[in-house]
């Protein structure tokens, strides 16, 4: 199996590979983020305090997965978001994304959790492709079905 597949659950020790890995996230899509020490402080802060569930792929690490979990309105279940999905594009092309994700579902699963919800640019086609191809939804272009939208705004 090619290293790059072992998923595991980030440590307060991968905070500066996260947050590297993060960083150029952002910077790739030129979206403005903080710089790599602070996301690295950020990340080390929200696992400390249990407030996100990282997930890595490979050592070093080349993809990185970044869930938040919150309790449900309609069941007794939680719902799980997934915040960030990055694999380090001369990693992709190999899977390393579809294992993050099924180890991101499977974890969701075993956490509790009934619902997992996530966003997504409408350029981003192979991202759109492969979550399509998990079962998520955004019903865009079914006959009679509503579209989703995912809306923001800073405070």
């Amino acid at each position: 199996m090619d290293p790059a597949h072992c998923i595991r659950r980030a440590t307060l020790v991968d905070a500066a590979a996260v947050g590297r890995l993060l960083y150029d996230f952002n910077r790739e899509y030129d979206d403005p983020t903080p710089d790599p020490e602070a996301m690295a402080a950020r990340v080390r802060e929200l696992i400390a305090a249990e407030q996100i569930t990282v997930l890595v792929a490979g050592q070093p690490a080349v993809g990185v997965s970044v869930l938040r979990f919150r309790p449900a309105l309609w069941s007794q279940a939680l719902e799980c978001y997934l915040a960030e999905l990055y694999v380090v594009p001369g990693h992709r092309g190999r899977g390393i994304g579809r294992a993050l994700m099924e180890a991101s579902i499977e974890l969701a699963r075993a956490e509790g959790a009934d619902h997992m919800d996530l966003g997504t640019g409408e350029n981003d086609t192979a991202a759109r492709a492969l979550y399509e191809s998990l079962g998520f939804t955004n019903n865009e272009g079914r006959p009679g079905g509503p579209v989703n939208y995912f809306y923001e705004r800073d405070l």
